[in-house]
């Protein structure tokens, strides 16, 4: 067994790369059509499939985010060093990348100064890592020292916030819309303030404070009490996550105004009920895979040490792949194909950027 890594996290970097790349071999039939901010479904059969593909993998990012958590949270290096380190590893690709979607698709290089650019959609999950990495040196203390009981409240009061997505929603079918804003505003939100009373408790620092919470206070469990857990938490979450979704469609063909695959996606939101009860189970059980030999050092390993370059280098690969494969495949085959033939050839390229002297460290 390898003492020097996290090897369960070795095993959940690939699985968490490979769920991000079926849910983007899933959209596909619900974001399209003839203007981009059309959504079109042509089943019910479609519909089934893609919600699938969303209970299944949509707890990829927020593991992402644990693992990160797990192994970083509470930082223990010299603050300064810290963000060396996590600019290096995670800033500088992401520019690199985010250079080359504007680049190959002709795009707006003005927002580059902003914000990620809509050609890879996909990155805005590193400036919400990097927020994260901000705050970490000055929660670090408060880490180290906090009870089980305490962090237990503060996971609590985050679950709380997780079902905000749904009760926006209520609000809007009690109340409808409020005249100043398309999104209902919540304890203290309104348009001169986004800063509510949950605000600093809610997103995706309960992720965060998961990662602490296995690390410091989880004990391991054998299987057959962590599946006793886990499978409960799962099964709910799960249903939090596929029904609203698949219920927000009433007839086939399906479209409407991309607004609508906005409210659709209410219950798929990572940082959403369903999808973090789902998450938590799915941690406790990918935490039992701490497996060595060999399948680990060949494969497994090398994969995981390039998922970042991976994921930030797929849609390059997934878009033309997934262009070929699903007008000639059924959905959840083509949706299944698509992902496994883009993770394949993702982590063949990152494996082999990776590898070229001195610029390697700063692409993947």
């Amino acid at each position: 067994m390898n003492k020097e890594r996290v090897v369960f996290l070795d095993w959940m970097r690939p699985l968490a790369c490979f769920m991000v790349m079926a849910i983007h071999s899933a959209e596909p039939f619900y974001l399209g059509g003839e203007a981009p901010n059309i959504t079109q479904i042509a089943s019910k059969a479609d519909m089934f499939w893609i919600m699938v593909t969303e209970c299944l993998c949509r707890v990829c990012v927020p593991l992402f985010v644990m693992a990160s958590s797990y192994l970083l949270f509470p930082v223990k290096r010299p603050t300064g060093e810290f963000f060396r380190r996590r600019l290096v590893r995670v800033g500088v690709p992401f520019v690199v990348w985010a250079v080359a979607y504007v680049w190959s698709a002709g795009g707006n290089w003005g927002r580059l100064f902003f914000n990620f650019p809509d050609e890879g959609g996909h990155l805005w999950f590193v400036p919400m890592l990097l927020g994260l990495y901000i705050l970490m040196p000055i929660l670090s203390p408060w880490a180290e020292k906090v009870t089980a009981r305490e962090l237990k409240g503060w996971l609590a009061l985050w679950l709380v916030t997780t079902t905000f997505p749904f009760l926006r929603r209520v609000w809007e079918a009690l109340y409808g819309a409020p005249s100043f804003g398309a999104v209902p505003y919540l304890y203290g939100e309104c348009p001169w303030n986004m800063f509510g009373t949950f605000h600093y408790v809610s997103g995706f620092i309960g992720y965060m404070l998961l990662g602490l919470w296995f690390r410091k206070f989880a004990a391991p469990r054998n299987w057959t009490r962590t599946l006793a857990r886990a499978l409960p938490l799962w099964i709910a979450g799960v249903a939090i996550i596929g029904i609203p979704f698949f219920c927000y469609t009433d007839k086939f063909p399906f479209s409407a105004p991309y607004a609508h695959a906005v409210k659709m996606e209410m219950s798929i939101e990572y940082c959403s009920l369903g999808v973090a009860l789902a998450t938590i189970a799915a941690f406790m059980v990918v935490r039992k895979l701490d497996l060595g030999g060999m399948l680990y050092e060949r494969i497994v390993r090398p994969i995981s040490e390039a998922s970042y370059g991976m994921y930030l280098l797929h849609m390059f690969i997934l878009a033309p792949v997934s262009g070929l494969l699903i007008p000639h495949l059924s959905t959840p085959f083509a949706i299944l194909a698509t992902a496994a033939v883009s993770f394949t050839a993702s982590a063949v390229t990152a494996l082999v950027l990776r590898r070229l002297p001195v610029v390697g460290k700063y692409l993947c």
